[in-house]
């Protein structure tokens, strides 16, 4: 259900906001909510279990679910450019295929590998951190989580004035490469108050780097191919996740878990690099490219084979390159 909604929510947000300015804002906003949900939800059900059985807070649970269904169903949304109709396997692999061929997009696929890293340490290990390495208790463990969030929130609510100055690239280069050395340092942790500071840190790295994902997809695809990228990016980081969760676990029990954090933080080193490599730094949104791939009289040239525009991955354009 999640992998059904996320990325068709994610592909409505810019059709609803146009203004990057706006846009950027409501990610922002997006970010600060899920990491307030991620704080606030287990303290919520900790305190209505006092009151209440699980029967009746599961019961609320899908109540909550069917109301934001009905309010989804209220809400009143503009209306998006339809796809063209195509073989239903090339319509299921078009989000994968433009991002395959999109080098910021590649670059994007890489980077999620080093964010599944070191999330993984964080939301597999910090329960045995806590309770195994610094012999605290569940108070602990929610001090530790806070911390992260504290630091993704923190994130999130500078990113809308980081992104009036500075590129996304660098900015998602930078938060990755932050959980990156976060994770390295995580050997050396001796002290609860030195973990929800390295978690604070890594948090900010996350934020970083996930913030201004959708910008980046926004700009390189279609309004009619926006949901097919946005569910590839969904699945693609959840493919890294799948590999990532276990290997955390794994090699925190079988090696203990300096070895697991180093182990996790050599993976997304090697993912930073690899995304420093595969995403230009020159990377214009708009370039003048040749069309040999249309006949002269195509309405998408108009008898002019080289052109300039926001360029994207679609049926004119089937690959990245300067000349098609």
């Amino acid at each position: 259900a999640s992998a059904g909604f996320t990325p068709a929510f994610q592909a409505v947000i810019p059709d609803v906001l146009k203004g990057e300015e706006d846009y950027t804002n409501a990610l922002s906003l997006l970010r600060l909510a899920e990491d307030l949900e991620q704080l606030a939800s287990p303290i919520l059900a900790a305190l209505l279990l006092t009151v209440v059985s699980f029967p009746i807070l599961f019961a609320g649970t899908v109540a909550g679910f069917a109301v934001s269904a009905l309010l989804v169903m209220t809400a009143r949304l503009p209306d998006r450019v339809r796809a063209e109709g195509a073989r239903f396997w090339a319509d299921v692999t078009k989000g994968i295929r433009i991002y395959t061929r999109t080098p910021r997009l590649r670059g994007l696929m890489v980077m999620e590998a080093a964010v599944a890293a070191s999330g993984a340490m964080v939301y597999v290990n910090t329960v045995v951190l806590v309770k195994g390495r610094l012999g605290l208790g569940e108070e602990a463990v929610a001090l530790a989580f806070a911390g992260f969030g504290a630091g993704s929130m923190l994130a999130a609510f500078l990113l809308p004035r980081i992104l009036k100055r500075l590129d996304d690239r660098p900015v998602m280069i930078a938060g990755a490469a932050v959980m990156v050395a976060g994770v390295a340092c995580v050997p050396l942790l001796g002290s609860l108050a030195a973990l929800i500071a390295l978690w604070a840190l890594i948090g900010f790295g996350f934020s970083l780097t996930q913030t201004p994902i959708g910008r980046i997809i926004n700009r390189s695809a279609r309004e009619a191919d926006r949901g097919a990228v946005f569910a590839a990016q969904f699945a693609l980081s959840h493919a890294c996740w799948l590999v990532t969760y276990p290997l955390a676990g794994w090699v925190g029990a079988g090696a203990g878990l300096s070895m697991a954090a180093l182990v996790l933080a050599a993976i997304g080193a090697a993912a930073v690099a690899a995304v420093l490599r595969l995403w230009p730094a020159n990377d214009p949104e708009a370039f003048a490219h040749n069309h040999d791939n249309l006949p002269l009289d195509h309405p998408h040239i108009g008898g002019q084979r080289k052109h300039i525009h926001s360029f994207v991955v679609d049926e004119n354009h089937p690959r990245w390159a300067a000349k098609l």
